[in-house]
Order: C-alpha cells, then structure tokens, then sequence
C-alpha cells in the first residue's frame, strides 16, 4: 500500500477530520438547538431531521464512494466536496423567519415553513458533506494507512469529534442562541472555514494509486458490498459492521438532545465550562487508545471502551449536580469516542483492498443510516410524554429528561450480548489466519 509523506498525511488527517467534524458537530447538535429555538420544534420533528440527513448521508456515500473506487480519483470529490459543503452551509444564514415571512406573507406559520426548509436543506448541506467527507475522505484514511498505522491514524480522526464540539462550544459559548443574528454568525463562520479548507486541500492531499478494475460496472459496484457472496467471504467485517450499528443506537439516543439536557433540563447555562475539561481530557486519551489498539487488538480495546461509556450512563441517569454530571460526561466521551476509534480501526482493517469506497456506504448504513433513524426515535418517543415549558413567545416546548441515558444503557447492553458470538467468529478467523501464516 502506498504511503504519502507521513508529516504531510499527519497534516491533512488533522485539519480535514476537524473542519469536517465541526461542521457535523454544527449539523448533529447545533441544527437540533436551531431549529428548537427558532422555530420550536418538537422532538418528533428533531428526531425526522436527524432521520432525513441520515438517510441522505447514506445514500450519498453509496453512489459517490462508489464511483470514487470506479474513477481512482479522491481528491477531486474531497476538495470539491468541502467546498460546496461550506457554500451549503452558508445558505443557512437566510433562514430566518423575517425572511420567511417576507417571502411567504400568506403562511399560517413561518415556524412551520422554517423547520421544513431547515430539513431541507440539511439534506442538501449532508449530501456535499457525504461526498467529501463521509464517502472520500474516509476512503482516502483507508487507502493510505495499514494495519501497523491505522489504530493511531483512526484515533486522531476519531477524538476529532470531541475537539470539534470543544471548539464549536468554546467559540460560540458567548453566543446568546436565542437570537438569529448569533446563528447568521455562526454559520457564515463555519461556512467560509469548510470552504477554506477545501481550497487548501488541493495543495496537500495526493491521490492514492488505486488498482482499478476498468470492467467492473459502476451500478455493479454500488451494490458490491451488499452481495451475499462478499458477505460470506468477509464474515468479520459485517458482524463488525453490525455491531458499530448497535453501538451508535445507543449513542443516537440521547446525542440529539445532550445540549438541550444541559441547558434545559439541569439550567446549566455555563454547561461549556463544565464540559470544556471533560472533552479535552477524553480527545487525549482517545488518541492514546488508537495506539492501544494497534497493541492489543479489537477485543481487548472495545470492552474497556463499552464499560467506561455504560458507567457514564449510569452516572448520568442519576446525578443532577454540577461534579458528578462533568464524571458522568467524561466517562461518557471516552467510551463513546474510544468505541468509535475502535470500531473505525476495526472496519478499516477488515476492509478489502483498493474497494474502500464501495465499503463506505456500508459504514455510513452502520454509523448513520441505521442509528440516525432507530436512535433518535427512541429518544423521541422516550420524551413524547416528557415535562413542558413556556418559551418567552408564549409557546411550549419539550424539556428532554434522564431517561434518554437509561434507554441508551439499554442499547448498550444489548450490544455487549451480540459481541459474544462476534468476538468468537473474529477469535476462530483470527487463529486460522495465523495457522495458514506458519
């Protein structure tokens, strides 16, 4: 497998995983404090939000990871991408319900109309991201990584998330989200820097040689990894693929309404203080767990991860005060961000060679698709009878509550009983691999 100049790879690894991940953190848990504070949403209609952007981030992903494999080309699509991704993004700045209502003066509600047009548009923003970073850039991870590199490649991108929401909330902390003109604000900024970094990536990131197979047929490869003849050859990367989907339910649970928890629920208006420590502690030692990875395998890494994000649960399911809910967040983001490390590396690793892309949509399906329509409904319907408030504009809005981490304790544990066959198939495949080695 090729490899790139390893400070350059470093470089372009860090600033494409984090720009893209602030944008998706704008996306996954500031749309949801949008639309519900613009437009007051209900949970039923965050929980179709997050349902649609899901469904479009996959199929994006399909069809575009895809035709990257068919095309050998990964640069064009994550250049290009980011930078429609920002323009997409901007465009956010007009929804607002002065010029909602300039354009529609005959609309019973501009509220109404404004939380269709968030919807909307998030799919098309998720669509440009997919392509760029979803589909490719992942791709681009795979192609030019190994089995030696990849836990410490995989745990970067994976604590990027949290520095994502670190910066995202450190930024914007003294924003007042109430009003439209912080949210104008906030997307112009994160906008132009997606678009920025797009520019800029045409000068660091390098295609990687692909061994293309000219006959193969685009179509024929969109469907490539839903085959049942790949699945019987690959039998560890679907059970593992599997499992990623139940471990991202859980997490889907309550992630659409963690902020809203914060600030509604627990009145923790200085909830980024509170938080800051927490995901700058769990982001170093989700790059330190990459590397474990790389030391001790898949089974071993993921157990500790799982424990240490079920204790969070628990903690956070029963404490209300400022200290336990910053332990029970911290040993949240750790084993949340360590199981996505793992998994990642994991997916990676059982990957088959020069088909990454095609293989993308089969991730999205595990860490989007599947969790991002089960995950958020749950939630859903966990809050439907859950407490109310009266907003400043005289209207109701939902108050999320505790039980989204109960319910999310449950998906947990539901993975940890179908990781006992998976840890059995990987155990036996992994023995006859270093038989047939000897």
């Amino acid at each position: 497998m090729q490899k790139t100049n390893r400070a350059r790879f470093f470089l372009a690894l860090v600033i494409f995983s984090l720009t893209g991940q602030i944008a998706w953190v704008v996306e996954n848990m500031y749309f949801n404090v949008f639309i519900y504070k613009m437009f007051n949403a209900s949970a039923a209609q965050i929980s179709a939000m997050v349902s649609a952007s899901a469904v479009a981030a996959t199929v994006t992903t399909l069809l575009i990871g895809a035709l990257s494999d068919k095309l050998g080309k990964r640069k064009l699509f994550i250049c290009g991408g980011y930078i429609l991704w920002g323009i997409s993004i901007l465009s956010f700045a007009l929804i607002r319900v002065d010029v909602i209502s300039a354009l529609f003066p005959m609309a019973a509600s501009a509220s109404a109309i404004g939380v269709t047009l968030v919807i909307v548009m998030d799919c098309v923003m998720t669509f440009f991201g997919s392509t760029a970073n979803d589909a490719c850039f992942n791709a681009w991870l795979t192609d030019v990584t190994d089995s030696t590199d990849r836990g410490a490649a995989e745990g970067i991108n994976a604590m990027m998330p949290l520095v994502a929401i670190l910066a995202v909330f450190g930024g914007f902390m003294s924003f007042d989200l109430g009003k439209q003109e912080s949210w104008t604000t906030i997307f112009c900024i994160i906008g132009g820097a997606v678009i920025v970094i797009g520019v800029l990536g045409l000068f660091l990131v390098h295609d990687p040689v692909l061994k293309l197979d000219g006959n193969r047929n685009y179509f024929a490869n969109i469907v490539y990894g839903f085959r049942t003849a790949v699945m019987r050859q690959n039998p560890r990367l679907y059970l593992c693929l599997a499992a990623f989907a139940l471990f991202n339910i859980s997490i889907q649970i309550f992630m659409p309404y963690l902020i809203l928890y914060y600030t509604v629920s627990l009145k923790m208006d200085n909830y980024v203080l509170i938080m800051a420590p927490a995901i700058i502690l769990a982001a170093v030692f989700t790059a330190f767990w990459g590397r474990v990875y790389d030391r001790i395998g898949f089974t071993r890494a993921l157990i500790p991860a799982l424990t240490m994000l079920c204790c969070g649960y628990l903690v956070l399911f029963f404490c209300r005060t400022t200290l336990p809910v910053f332990l029970g967040s911290l040993l949240m983001m750790c084993g949340y961000l360590s199981g996505m490390a793992v998994f990642g590396a994991v997916i990676r690793d059982y990957t088959p060679e020069n088909r990454s892309g095609m293989f993308q949509g089969l991730r999205i399906v595990s860490q989007v698709l599947v969790p991002g329509v089960i995950g958020p409904a749950i939630g859903a319907a966990i809050l439907k009878n859950a407490e109310t408030v009266l907003g400043d504009d005289g209207t109701l809005s939902f108050v999320p509550n505790e039980n989204i981490f109960l319910a999310a304790l449950l998906a947990a544990f539901v993975l940890a009983v179908f990781l006992i066959p998976v840890f059995r198939v990987i155990r036996k495949a992994d023995t006859k691999s270093n038989e047939k080695a000897v």
